[in-house]
């Protein structure tokens, strides 16, 4: 069983298929295989949606990107009102530490996407960062930012 993590508890719309248990993903619509870090993604995605006011239609699910010619996946990219991309979330297993290594990472990603948040969670710890492009710096803020 997988743990309670410090975020609200949600009705997630899970099922059982020869042993292996899936959730209901509300952004790409489709059951995913239940992985600890699908857990922390899937809470985070209900907590954008139902804390935070984010759309589902302004949300991507594992969005590709590109680093330095390489492939890469977001786990979840935000866009605003705008329709320009607004926060990137980096979620991890609750087993794993949220490290420098881990904002190394989502800043990365950010290097092509220029959004203002950045924002690392396992489920128990949660850290979110403005970003300042025209000075080049961010500072962490004390709350996940409502959408725009």
């Amino acid at each position: 069983m997988l743990p309670d993590l410090n975020l609200p508890k949600y009705d997630f719309n899970l099922k059982s298929v020869e042993g292996k248990t899936y959730i209901f993903d509300i952004v790409r619509k489709k059951f995913v295989v239940l992985t600890p870090e699908e857990w922390v993604r899937q809470h985070l995605v209900h907590f954008l949606v139902n804390e935070k006011k984010y759309s589902t239609n302004w949300m991507v699910v594992e969005a590709p990107l590109h680093y330095n010619s390489m492939s890469k996946r977001a786990d979840i990219l935000c866009y605003n009102s705008h329709h320009k991309p607004h926060l990137i979330v980096e979620c991890k297993a609750p087993s794993i530490a949220i490290t420098p290594k881990v904002f190394e990472q989502i800043a990365r990603y950010n290097f092509e996407l220029q959004v203002s948040y950045l924002l690392v969670s396992n489920g128990f710890d949660h850290y979110c960062s403005q970003v300042d492009h025209n000075s080049k710096k961010s500072h962490f803020v004390s709350e996940i930012p409502s959408c725009c």
